[in-house]
């Protein structure tokens, strides 16, 4: 038998899940009725709101089905549980670049991730090569942008 894999998250990575799982649930019963109405105002084959709200019932059912998917293998994790001196999901990890400018990141899911605000997937290419790095390991990840070269300062559980 196949293993499930587990999706690693934040327990905020979580709840933002479940909060679009409920929206779209919310809106199943809108959509039945919407397509109830559409067959009323009669030839279904050039009904234009019939067509877009059965595309939208698509859409919907996609969506749960897929947030349901990865809710069920969602191991949630609390990085302040975490310790030791390596680089693992949930760290926040200090980094020197080329011009020892310091630039932070915290390890998670790739549901949370944001590079906007400092948080990378542990699956992106600066995640994975992150992973299992000690304070003052020097790293080189390749990026869409080109090659980028920086060093671990500091690794925090918070």
């Amino acid at each position: 038998m196949a293993s499930v894999e587990k999706l690693p998250m934040l327990a905020e990575g979580y709840a933002k899940l479940t909060a679009e799982l409920k929206v779209l649930r919310e809106e199943r019963p809108l959509i039945v009725d919407a397509i109830e109405e559409a067959r009323a105002h009669g030839d279904l084959s050039e009904n234009a709101e019939y067509h877009a709200a059965k595309e939208r019932q698509g859409q919907v059912e996609a969506g749960i089905s897929d947030l349901e998917d990865k809710i069920s293998r969602a191991q949630i994790i609390d990085p302040t549980t975490l310790s030791g001196d390596r680089i693992v999901f949930g760290a926040t990890v200090t980094l020197l670049d080329d011009a020892d400018k310091p630039v932070r990141y915290q390890i998670v899911g790739q549901a949370e991730a944001d590079a906007k605000v400092g948080r990378i997937s542990y699956n992106s290419p600066l995640g994975r090569a992150l992973i299992g790095r000690r304070v003052e390991d020097e790293i080189e990840v390749t990026v869409p942008s080109g090659d980028r070269f920086y060093v671990v300062e500091k690794i925090e559980f918070i």
